[in-house]
This record gives C-alpha cells, sequence and structure tokens, in this order.
C-alpha cells in the first residue's frame, strides 16, 4: 500500500530551527535500494519490520518495492515523501519512500544495463541531499558494478562515485565485532597495486584513517596496525623493497608525531588475536589482503564505512545475490547493522565501540 504526503504538508528542507525541535526523533538517514534486480529492494523492505531510533527514508522506486513485497508476502505502508519532507521516526510497518522512478521493469535476479541510470541517480540523490545537510547519513544497499559498465557507464564502486560527488580523500573500511580493516588502495587489480601505493598515497590514508579514528569513532590515541605490502612485509628487502623505500618513512614520520602505529608487519600473522587486542584498526594494502579475514570473522554482520569524506555513509559487506532476490532468503543482517552504525556516528552514541 502507498501512502501519499497528506495535503498542506511542510515545504521541503525545513529550517535549522525546524530541525532542532524534532531532534528527539533522531537523524534523518537515507537507504538506497540498490540494484533493482538483486536483494537491495529484499532488505530495505525488511528494515520496515524493524524497530530504529531515527527517520528513515530509502529512495527507490514505489512500483518496484511494491511488487516485491507481494512476491515476498510482506505487508508494508510505503509512505512517499518529498525530498526533505518533515521528519518523522521510523515506525515497524511503514517504510518512508523518496520516489524514483526506474528506468525498465526490474525481474528478480536478472541484470538489466537500462535501469544502471536509475541505480546511480538514486546514489546521487542521495549523496547531494547529505551534502546539503538536510540529511545526517547516507546507507548503501549493494549494486552490481559490471551492469553498470555494460551499461556504456564507467564504474568502479560506491566509494569512488560518492567521493567524486562530495570531494575529500575516501578510505574504505570495513567493520566487524572487534576488528576494523582500512584499505590502502581499493577496487584496483592486483598488478596495479604497487605502482598505486605511494608514499603520498600512504599518508593521505593513514591521516584520514588517524582522523575519523579520532572525531566519528571517539578514540583519541588511536592505535592502527599496518600490513606490509609483500610476503612477510619484504623479508628485509629480499621479497620486494616498498616496505623499505616507501612504507618505513612515513611511518617513521608519523611516529615522531606521536601516533601509535605499528609496521610494516607481516598480513599472515598480524591477524592474530594477540595483536588485534592492542589494535584499534587495521590498514591493509589492498582489497584482497585484509578483507577476506574481516569477512571469515564476521560476514553478514561487517558494516562498510567510507571515511575521509564530509558526509556518513555506511554500507553492506556483500553484493547483490542476484540468486536470492524475491527468494525471502536474504539475511538483512549487514543492512541492518549499516543503519545501526550510521545512526551511531551521526549522534556519536556508542561511536567509541566495536561495531
Amino acid at each position: 500500500m502507498i501512502e501519499k504526503p497528506p495535503a498542506g504538508a511542510p515545504p521541503p528542507y525545513p529550517p535549522p530551527a525546524a530541525l532542532e525541535r524534532v531532534r528527539w526523533i533522531g537523524p534523518r538517514l537515507l537507504v538506497t535500494s540498490g540494484e533493482p534486480a538483486g536483494i537491495g529492494p529484499d532488505l530495505c523492505l525488511d528494515l520496515a519490520r524493524r524497530s530504529f531510533a531515527c527517520d528513515l527514508t530509502v529512495i527507490a522506486d514505489p512500483a518496484l518495492l511494491e511488487a516485491r513485497a507481494a512476491r515476498l508476502g510482506l505487508r508494508v505502508r510505503l509512505e512517499l515523501r518529498e525530498p526533505g519532507s518533515a521528519p518523522r521516526r521510523h515506525q515497524p510497518g511503514t517504510l518512508g519512500v523518496w520516489p524514483t522512478a526506474a528506468a525498465a521493469n526490474p525481474a528478480c535476479g536478472r541484470l538489466d544495463p537500462a535501469n544502471a541510470p536509475y541505480v546511480l541517480e538514486t546514489i546521487a540523490e542521495g549523496t547531494r541531499a547529505c551534502l546539503a545537510g538536510h540529511y545526517d547519513a547516507l546507507v548503501t544497499a549493494p549494486v552490481h558494478k559490471g551492469v553498470i559498465n555494460d551499461a556504456g557507464i564507467p564504474f568502479s564502486g560506491h566509494t569512488e562515485y560518492i567521493a567524486a560527488l562530495t570531494g575529500g580523500d575516501p578510505v574504505m573500511m570495513l567493520a566487524a565485532p572487534g576488528l576494523r580493516v582500512a584499505l590502502a588502495t581499493t577496487h584496483l587489480p592486483l598488478a596495479e597495486v604497487s605502482r598505486a601505493l605511494t608514499g603520498e598515497r600512504l599518508e593521505t590514508v593513514l591521516r584520514v584513517l588517524h582522523r575519523d579514528l579520532i572525531d566519528r569513532f571517539a578514540i583519541p590515541e588511536p592505535r592502527i596496525l599496518v600490513c606490509g605490502l609483500n610476503p612477510h612485509a619484504g623479508e628485509g628487502g629480499h621479497l620486494g623493497r616498498e616496505e623499505i623505500e616507501v612504507m618505513e618513512p612515513v611511518l617513521h614520520a608519523l611516529r615522531q608525531r606521536g601516533w601509535r602505529l605499528r609496521g610494516p608487519l607481516p598480513a599472515d600473522t598480524l591477524f592474530l588475536p594477540k595483536n588485534l587486542q592492542e589494535a584499534d584498526a587495521v590498514l591493509a594494502m589492498y582489497h584482497d589482503q585484509g578483507l577476506p579475514v574481516l569477512k571469515y570473522l564476521g560476514f553478514g554482520r561487517a558494516v562498510n564505512i567510507t571515511l575521509g569524506l564530509p558526509i556518513i555513509r555506511t554500507s553492506v559487506d556483500h553484493g547483490t545475490a542476484l540468486d536470492l532476490a524475491g527468494t525471502g532468503r536474504a539475511d538483512p543482517s549487514s543492512l541492518e547493522a549499516a543503519v545501526a552504525t550510521a545512526i551511531g556516528l551521526a549522534t556519536g552514541t556508542g561511536a567509541a565501540e566495536r561495531t
């Protein structure tokens, strides 16, 4: 069931004084529904069954959500909202929807490049609204990079796309209970990682990670473990010299400023429990160096957090799972954790705790 805003509803984007009067509602969150052929719409509909201390609005095609709810046998009242409409505390059974029309009728499990612009527009709309200060955080459901590129649109990932809209120095970090892993490089072929890992890049990533652990996670003196790039962290230069020529000078200079950094350390032993107990975050040099460990530890409960942006953005730790779309078997845990983390980061409550 879709409900339209009542006549005479407040104009979009209420002034700051009005927002102050409704602060008890909680932060305002926008959730993008992701690839329409995947499980993103299913997960967004599941949010309607939960209770969250926030105003929660999903950016999606209402017809898509209604059809998917019928397929899943869910009774959800879709409440259409204009961008920036008056805040309302999220209530189970109801889902606020910022309507954005899909280009083609999505079918579960069947990718259609015609819907790539729709997917990107939901991300762009949410990003712009948060950047303007009308919403407090953006939470993103999974997208399919391949079908977006098949549509002729260069796209390497959410992180890079949002950064292009907002500016800043984006750093990808995933967090699971007991572990945070940030990445010095993100979606690159392995053959390109060494060239991309310059001293300037490493220092920028470390500065963003260090600052956001302090400012957003309320950790006054972050302890960071830094992975080496090569096996055995280069074995004294016998297995590669990046640790000696690129990494060590940067780490030494930052330690001189009082930063609590250990590394470069061999990645095959860095993740031992005795080491992680003494760390607030790990910095891995490339995607598949750190994330397999984190996903083994907490897949389905992990949250993707983009650091270094002027907005708060969290996301799920998994992909579109096309084979699960519309089956009712998709696990909503990661999206729920992403929403909860966004609330914590936006309010400052619980931000110092492990996600």
